[in-house]
């Protein structure tokens, strides 16, 4: 039986033998100084809870390597499922942005749109306005309409007609001028 004193000493010298090799191994492998220490660190870590494996070992190489290469391959396994869910993420902020901005632009050109068709009901003749409103935006019929100004149904209908044909041509002229 092995005291902790000479336990600490024999690990010491395993490890100012090996842990170089290990992390040059690893350094190899993964191009990273910081990622090959950590991977070396870790495998000594472990090693000094099994000095079974250490200790009076005259072919250890091979099992150190073994480790070492299973101990590269779980961390390349973990950067990639780490990579994957960082690009997940960044691909769904990214659309959400877009949709976002999206909405942003729509909503801007919904409000120049409905701008422009105040302004287009603003300037039409006095009569034909009061139709257009009480129609569309108080929701009055053709009849109530004529009742209430005092004029014929078929009068009330002209108005919207040449109304809607006014902002019709106001709704072509933006959608051609959005294609551009």
């Amino acid at each position: 039986m092995i005291t902790d004193n000479e336990k600490t000493l024999r690990f010491r010298k395993f490890f100012l033998e090996n842990f170089p090799k290990v992390k040059a191994f690893a350094w190899k492998i993964l191009k990273s100084e910081d990622d090959a220490e950590d991977i070396a660190q870790d495998i000594f870590v472990k090693l000094w809870d099994k000095p079974e494996l250490w200790i009076d070992r005259d072919r250890w190489d091979s099992y150190l390597f073994s480790m070492l290469k299973n101990y590269i391959y779980n961390f390349l396994a973990h950067k990639s499922v780490e990579l994957h869910y960082i690009e997940d993420t960044a691909e769904k902020i990214r659309l959400s942005e877009l949709d976002v901005e999206n909405d942003m632009t729509e909503e801007l050109y919904a409000k120049e749109i409905n701008l422009l068709l105040k302004m287009a009901v603003e300037q039409m003749p006095e009569q034909r306005r009061k139709i257009f409103v009480l129609s569309r935006y108080r929701g009055l019929s053709n009849q109530e309409i004529a009742d209430k100004l005092q004029l014929s149904v078929r009068t009330v209908e002209r108005h919207l007609y040449l109304a809607l044909q006014d902002l019709k041509k106001i709704i072509l002229f933006l959608f051609f001028l959005c294609l551009r």
